[in-house]
């Protein structure tokens, strides 16, 4: 049922997933100017909101494209009319590539492989299909996820796969997952990966091979990147929104956090527990991975931590119970906002505590 535009966030029907659009709009400045201030580019992942009209906002303030997981997120994402699609993970299996041969026809798709293998069946399937994609080799710069080991390795992948037909080598991505924590550790895992990066770089040079985009990531390493010589672009998603785990690591304040789960206390009838609307299904059950590294969000309104939840309950500890009845309504920032986001059908936007709209999450649950 449609929500009446102009009514108070805290009448609305919970649990739900309200963004506050003026610290939003905040955040997307901030890491345009950036970007601008320091020359690179900004390739947003969209994996943290999953909306359209998220992306074109991003792309309206400066953004050269658009970054994604999954096949799916780039099916729904190429709605914006955006002119690139990075696909920040590996894609295997016929049907997946087929589905990217049909959007490379009217987006340029850009892959991220970092096997032989992976770019093989890329150009397969490109050849047979007439199309074509742009490549990034993916090099571990020190979060052991995903990625050929920096300098000769990845160039030698990189020569491989410049000779692979229908495939156009554009140059180097990685990962800064390593960065983390608060700002020394930060500043520290920088300087310490940048000497991977300028191998790698350097490597491409010699071989003669394009390193057109170096390609980085992650809103932890964000507005670092201009410490890194040669990042011609960069991939932040959280940014957007921020969550828990951001503030904790001393990236944002509590201001800062556009997302908050508006949930209600729906019992007080076992002693000692406070019951609210809003559980692994609502918020996520992912933990703090920075700060107390406890509970499962931050409860705006009262000195209190959601301790536990179960699918459908959260579970609220305090000092003092009595401070909650049945019926209050309580605004909570979750620890990790992408997933959160992703098991929500719709957001809905305000503005000075009143609803102004919703938003579809048009890519929610686009996993393949």
């Amino acid at each position: 049922m449609p929500i009446e535009a102009g009514i108070p966030v805290r009448d609305i029907s919970t649990p739900a997933v309200v963004i506050d659009l003026d610290v939003m709009e905040r955040n997307l400045a901030r890491m345009a100017d950036y970007c601008a201030t320091h020359g690179i580019k900004l390739r947003p992942h969209t994996k943290t909101h999953k909306t359209i009209e998220a992306a074109r906002r991003q792309l309206e303030l400066g953004a050269i494209g658009l970054t994604v997981a999954k096949v799916g997120e780039a099916e729904v994402m190429a709605a914006t009319g955006v002119r690139e699609i990075l696909v920040a993970h590996p894609i295997i299996g016929d049907e997946k590539l087929r589905r990217l041969a049909a959007l490379a026809s009217k987006t340029d798709i850009i892959v991220a492989v970092d096997s032989v293998t992976t770019a093989q069946s890329l150009s397969r399937i490109a050849v047979e299909t007439g199309s074509q994609f742009g490549i990034v080799i993916e090099f571990d710069s020190g979060s052991q996820r995903c990625g050929i080991a920096p300098g000769l390795p990845a160039a030698e992948l990189g020569r491989q796969i410049a000779t692979l037909p229908n495939l156009k080598l554009r140059g180097l991505f990685t990962y800064f997952g390593s960065v983390w924590g608060a700002p020394a550790e930060r500043a520290s895992e920088i300087a310490r990966l940048t000497s991977d990066v300028s191998t790698t770089i350097e490597a491409f040079r010699a071989a003669d091979l394009s390193t057109e985009i170096v390609s980085a990531g992650s809103t932890p390493a964000a507005e670092l990147s201009h410490l890194v010589p040669g990042i011609t672009e960069i991939r932040p998603g959280t940014y957007i929104y921020n969550d828990l785990n951001t503030h904790y690591q001393g990236l944002c304040s509590l201001d800062d956090c556009a997302v908050s789960v508006l949930t209600t206390v729906v019992s007080t009838a076992v002693p000692g527990h406070v019951i609210v609307d809003a559980g692994s299904k609502t918020l996520s059950s992912d933990l703090l991975s920075a700060g107390p590294k406890r509970g499962y969000g931050y409860v705006q309104e009262a000195d209190a931590t959601l301790t536990k939840l179960n699918e459908e309950h959260g579970f609220l500890s305090a000092e003092n119970l009595s401070q909650f009845s049945v019926g209050q309504v309580l605004s909570v920032i979750p620890n990790h906002v992408c997933t959160c986001i992703n098991m929500h059908d719709e957001v809905f936007l305000a503005r000075e505590g009143k609803i102004v709209g919703s938003w579809r999450v048009a890519a929610r649950g686009k996993v393949r």
